[in-house]
């Protein structure tokens, strides 16, 4: 029986809790030590925030999802008024993947730097002609990467969904993708690449866009 998963949160007691999912190799104490937190609480916003660790052993054997729905999740959903998911990086990629398998779940995303997936992926994709053109094989599917894209095909106009990124990220050819398939408003590239000065920008602005507060 494998341990329940690792959290790191900042709880008071808010109607609406944000769950955010790690990057490659990153820990929920990097989301504290990047201000992530402080940030919450500097603008004095009734939200808690929890990050979650997620091993990339149990991401790669497909357990990490699942734990992350009946261990989080679910209670999470019974506790507050309103929930959101979000993640950095392979976060944001894993955040979308669980929203294609469980849709209208979560009431919003928030997708920081989303990596777009495996180039076995995107590259099938694209030699069908780009995501409108292409139309997913039962093989396909049995990937969540897959799954994933396909739900960015029609992704549901109620739900509020924040993307930002780096313009020079080495993958802002998939995340811009990824955010053109929302509305201009809810999208926002910001110069540099794939780290955390501008991943706390992005965060600054969404925090200040009032999503959640919505």
């Amino acid at each position: 029986m494998k341990p329940a998963l690792r959290t790191l949160g900042q709880s008071s007691g808010a109607p609406t809790l944000i769950v955010l999912l790690p990057g490659a190799y990153m820990t929920p104490e990097d989301y504290e030590k990047a201000g992530f937190f402080s940030a919450v609480a500097k603008r004095k916003l009734t939200v808690d925030i929890l990050a979650v660790d997620l091993d990339l052993s149990r991401i790669s054997e497909g357990s990490a999802l699942p734990a992350l729905q009946s261990e989080i999740l679910e209670p999470a959903r019974r506790r507050y008024a309103k929930l959101w998911l979000g993640g950095i990086s392979l976060g944001g990629l894993l955040t979308l993947c669980h929203n294609a398998d469980t849709p209208g779940y979560v009431d919003g995303l928030c997708l920081l730097a989303p990596y777009p997936g495996s180039r076995l992926t995107t590259n099938a994709i694209a030699r069908a002609g780009g995501l409108d053109a292409w139309q997913a094989t039962a093989e396909q599917l049995t990937d969540p990467e897959f799954r994933m894209w396909r739900w960015l095909q029609q992704p549901p106009g109620g739900l509020p969904v924040f993307v930002g990124y780096g313009s020079e990220d080495r993958f802002a050819g998939g995340m811009r993708q990824i955010a053109e398939r929302f509305p201009a408003a809810d999208r926002h590239a910001v110069p540099g690449g794939h780290d955390w000065p501008v991943w706390q920008q992005l965060w600054e602005h969404f925090l200040d866009r009032g999503y959640l507060s919505a």
